[in-house]
């Protein structure tokens, strides 16, 4: 790949996913946030917006900030003690990152999440929802573990892995791993001064992944190995991921003017995964339509409960079911936005008339467009 079209990737992302590193942003011997290069991130965020793309963040450092300010010594924490460093120092974070950002314009959110909000389907829609809902009003999500309720069985474990989970569950084109490397080698270049810089991986093989060693950052927690797990769920999910050096003043403006990074290719696009995903389950229910409410999905619009009029089956929210015509014909499979139970009540109801049927505000959609593939 030349530096022009690795440089492109990032230049025309839509939707940008950044995951940066506590060493990268906390000072390894004070334990300061290092606001200079805050400061530059904050312009590479705000060109990329300039340019129309919309950006997420996921960041580590609250553990690193708080820990400072507690005065808790060097090396590891009892589990206690970083749960509390990371109290302190997450509000420590998210006003570093109001602060950079506000400059330019730019509102910032906090968005904290544990591996079993990935592996709970409602909680998955749920997040899935919140961050596309804040993207769309402007804001920049700051997203990172919820260290301080995480405990092992829930955890992700590095930011690497919850990066690609986030880009996954945002729809995001583009992932980029600000690291200490700038990129996956053949062999550890620390060790093996024959080994070389690999640009392109367009398929995770068995001997890619031999590839990756643990080398980092000392007392970092990610390693190549899990850039190259974050790399396979990343592309897997329609992403394409980099890994390059973020230690510079403009680590995404040095990015997009070619600087040295591995790029793992996506065979398909976030849409086109996520369609495929869905194509693949297995329905729970049935959702019976009317020629109106077909004739609306074809042409590419949501179900509205108006457009229902009957359901079939026990399901729960986010569970895939078929869409069908009163004669048995499937025009889609799609995620409920609604149980099942809460589905009859509303079916053939206006959206008006959805808080007064259920008892409290609904979703406006049955199934949403952007969770739904059409049959034929």
């Amino acid at each position: 790949m030349d530096a022009l079209t690795s440089a492109q990737r990032i230049k025309t992302a839509r939707r940008a996913v950044v995951k940066i590193g506590s060493a990268l942003l906390v000072d390894a011997e004070t334990g300061a946030l290092r606001s200079d290069w805050l400061t530059g991130l904050a312009k590479d965020v705000a060109e990329l917006r300039g340019r129309g793309a919309e950006v997420l963040i996921v960041s580590s450092g609250s553990i690193a900030l708080g820990r400072r300010v507690l005065k808790l010594p060097a090396g590891p924490l009892p589990v206690e003690q970083s749960q509390a460093a990371a109290a302190v120092g997450q509000i420590r974070l998210a006003r570093a990152y109001e602060q950079a950002l506000e400059v330019h314009d730019l509102t910032t959110a906090q968005v904290l999440v544990t591996l079993e909000d990935s592996r709970d389907r409602r909680r998955y829609l749920n997040g899935r929802s919140t961050l596309n809902t804040l993207l769309s009003l402007g804001a920049i999500p700051i997203v990172n573990e919820n260290d301080t309720i995480a405990t092992d069985e829930i955890r992700f474990g590095d930011n690497d892995r919850l990066a690609a989970q986030v880009a996954s569950m945002a729809g995001a084109d583009a992932l980029v791993l600000l690291s200490d490397v700038d990129g996956l080698y053949t062999a550890n270049p620390r060790v093996d001064p024959s080994a070389y810089l690999i640009p392109e991986v367009a398929e995770l093989t068995p001997e890619i992944e031999a590839m990756a060693g643990d080398a980092g950052t000392e007392g970092a927690k990610g390693g190549m190995r899990t850039k190259i797990m974050a790399a396979k769920a990343a592309t897997k999910a329609g992403c394409a991921m980099a890994i390059t050096r973020g230690d510079c003043l403009r680590p995404l403006q040095a990015l997009a003017n070619g600087a040295a990074a591995t790029w793992f290719n996506a065979s398909n696009s976030p849409q086109a995964a996520r369609k495929q995903w869905i194509a693949g389950m297995r329905p729970e229910g049935k959702l019976i339509v009317d020629d109106g409410a077909a004739k609306a999905l074809r042409s590419g619009k949501s179900l509205l409960p108006a457009g229902v009029r009957g359901v079939e089956g026990g399901f729960q929210r986010g569970d895939p079911v078929t869409i069908e015509t009163p004669s048995g014909e499937i025009v889609a499979v799609a995620l409920s936005g609604y149980v099942s139970d809460e589905a009859r009540q509303i079916a053939g109801l206006r959206s008006g008339q959805i808080e007064a049927a259920l008892g409290h505000p609904g979703r406006t959609a049955m199934a949403h467009r952007d969770d739904m593939v059409l049959w034929n």
